[in-house]
């Protein structure tokens, strides 16, 4: 099985064993072995939900620190349009902007301009193809790592369409090489995510060979010095800057909001998102046009990266999105038109297909794997089926899987162990009235 890239780490030092998170995990990558929470990487689809629900904080987003700005000559920040519902105060954009320079960078490009691409070369991508329905948006890409992991039918439902992120990367990287006359090598464009999957997507591209953009920093990660840059007066205006619907994609229902009117469908939180692509999956939804899919309750403003309540940073980020005003709304939809024409609609597409991903192999050879196959059956029938989590796997039927696979024993299972005691104790109870043939006493003694 491929080795994969993952931004979702596990601090063993600080690991309970408490199986709070083999239960929220969307794809069931997590084990409880020898007290210590186990992430299997093929299942991994690095969604944060680990991250968020994990009350010791054994889990972390890894990203790079503001020392990696160093390696380059010129530096740019992409802000996710969730960064500025973070910030509690009255702190207008230009000065989260100015905030941004103070910390190292030379300049900022909003990635709610991205999303002012992406939406423009998404509406000609319906309108200039027969496409199958639902097409689903490929923004999120924990949402397509589910896709590739759990539901490999509903890939040729994947619109083919860069992230926001990668749009205004490529956009700001050519742009600026071009003007500054500054190698593209030495120009470093960094991420302020909200989430882990977007840091995942950096280091492992969806739908492309390279990677546009050079890392990731985490909002969480640099919110304090954020913060104590914030109130001195600063301001200053980004590279390009989305219109307030390109900032509403951090919100759900944003995108759809932003493509306008279409039979679309607009789903937050991973096991939400799960129940629609089962719906989906199964044919059931062959009516609706588009889906919008976001793997954090609340949208991109709800991502385990960020510092604030996902509830609060929705008002916030309506507030963003509503103080563009008409004039400067107006300015960067054509800005964003402009570069489509200039680049062209397919500088914007992915260009390498989406691949299933494999979350596991009962064996090498179809033969095994199906002699493996009826014993893990026999095996959960077996089971008491409560799905309780005390084995380490967060279903009776994981466990099965974790045995045939060698991982595990099935009394490791309570129940089945107490069902083995109980015929122990039985046997022995037996043995214990039986009179041994060594040990019987002769009639003529």
């Amino acid at each position: 099985m491929e080795s994969r890239f993952h931004s979702v780490k596990l601090l063993e030092d600080k690991c309970k064993g408490c199986t709070n998170c083999i239960k929220r995990c969307p794809t069931e990558a997590i084990r409880v072995r020898e007290g210590k929470a186990v992430i299997n990487a093929a299942r991994c689809i690095d969604c944060g939900e680990c991250v968020r629900t994990c009350d010791n904080h054994a889990k972390a987003i890894i990203a790079n620190s503001l020392e990696d700005l160093q390696g380059f000559d010129y530096n740019i920040a992409l802000p996710a349009p969730a960064l500025y519902s973070q910030i509690g105060r009255a702190s207008g954009p230009d000065e989260v902007v100015w905030a941004l320079e103070q910390m190292g960078f030379d300049a900022v490009c909003d990635v709610s301009f991205g999303a002012d691409i992406v939406t423009e070369c998404t509406r000609r991508y319906i309108k200039a193809n027969t496409l199958p329905k639902p097409l689903i948006s490929s923004a999120c890409p924990a949402v397509v790592r589910l896709v590739q992991v759990r539901f490999p039918g509903l890939i040729p439902h994947l619109a083919k369409m860069e992230s926001p992120m990668y749009a205004a990367a490529r956009v700001a990287r050519a742009r600026v090489g071009a003007q500054l006359r500054i190698p593209d090598e030495r120009i470093g464009v960094f991420f302020i995510s909200p989430c882990a999957a977007k840091v995942t997507a950096i280091i492992s591209p969806l739908g492309s060979q390279e990677s546009y953009v050079n890392g990731a920093l985490s909002i969480g990660d640099i919110y304090g010095r954020l913060i104590a840059n914030l109130g001195r007066g600063g301001s200053s205006r980004p590279l390009y800057r989305g219109s307030g619907l390109g900032f509403g994609w951090a919100m759900d229902g944003g995108e759809l909001r932003a493509l306008g009117d279409m039979k679309a469908l607009a789903v937050d939180g991973i096991h939400n998102v799960i129940g629609v692509l089962e719906e989906a999956d199964s044919g059931r939804l062959k009516r609706v046009d588009y889906i919008e899919a976001l793997a954090c309750q609340a949208g991109c403003v709800g991502g385990p990266a960020n510092v604030e309540n996902p509830f609060v940073a929705r008002v916030r980020m309506r507030d963003v999105s509503a103080g563009i005003d008409a004039r400067s709304m107006a300015e960067s939809l054509q800005l964003a038109w402009d570069c489509i024409d200039e680049f062209g609609d397919d500088f914007f597409h992915m260009h390498e297909p989406i691949h299933p991903l494999a979350g596991m192999e009962l064996a090498e050879s179809l033969e095994s794997a199906i002699a493996r196959m009826g014993e893990l059956e026999r095996i959960v029938r077996e089971l008491p089926g409560l799905d309780c989590g005390a084995c380490g796997s967060p279903t009776c039927r994981t466990h099965a899987e974790d045995v045939v696979c060698g991982r595990a024993i099935e009394t490791d299972c309570v129940f089945k162990l107490r069902e083995r005691m109980q015929e122990m104790a039985e046997d022995l109870l037996r043995l214990a009235r039986t009179d041994l043939p060594s040990m019987a006493r002769r009639d003529d003694d």
